[in-house]
C-alpha cells in the first residue's frame, strides 16, 4: 500500500511524457521548416534586388555601375549569375538547402547578366558591384551586366 501512490505517480508521469513527446517533436519540425521557408524568402528578396538593379544598370548602358548591399541568409549553398553553367543568361539563382535537398530560388532580369558570386556562401551582408559592359568577360561579343562581389 505504501508504494501504490508512488507507482500511480510514475504511471501518470509516463502518460504525460508519452503525450508531450510527440508534441515536442512536431514543434521542432515546424521550427525547422519555418527556418527553411524564411531562408527561401530572404533569398528571393536578395535575388530580386540584384535582378532589379541589374536591369536598371543594363538599361543605362556602359559605363554605368552600381554597388548594392545584399543580405545572404543561412542555408544558401551557392549563387549563380546568368545561368548555372556560368555563361551569359537572364537569371540570378540562389541555391538554398532545405529538407528536401537543394532548391533553387531564381529572379529574372531582361538584360544579359554574367558574373561570379560563388565566393558568397556564408550568411551575412555583402556589397555587390554591378557594371554594364559592352563586351562581357564570359562572352566577348555580347553586352551584359557583370556582377561581382566587392572586395
Amino acid at each position: 500500500m505504501k508504494g501504490q501512490s508512488s507507482f500511480e505517480l510514475l504511471i501518470t508521469l509516463a502518460f504525460g511524457l508519452a503525450i508531450l513527446l510527440p508534441i515536442v517533436v512536431i514543434a521542432f519540425m515546424q521550427i525547422a521548416s519555418s527556418s527553411s521557408s524564411l531562408a527561401a524568402i530572404e533569398s528571393q528578396q536578395a535575388a530580386s534586388k540584384i535582378a532589379s538593379i541589374a536591369s536598371f544598370v543594363g538599361s543605362e548602358g556602359p559605363p554605368a555601375k552600381q554597388v548594392i548591399q545584399i543580405e545572404v541568409p543561412p542555408g544558401v549553398q551557392y549563387i549563380y549569375v546568368g545561368s548555372q553553367t556560368g555563361s551569359v543568361g537572364h537569371l540570378i539563382i540562389f541555391m538554398v538547402r532545405s529538407f528536401s535537398g537543394l532548391s533553387s530560388v531564381t529572379a529574372y532580369t531582361p538584360v544579359n547578366v554574367s558574373g561570379n558570386l560563388g565566393s558568397i556562401s556564408s550568411p551575412g551582408t555583402y556589397l555587390v558591384n554591378l557594371t554594364a559592359t559592352s563586351s562581357c568577360p564570359t562572352a566577348p561579343n555580347v553586352p551584359c551586366v557583370y556582377i561581382t562581389p566587392l572586395t
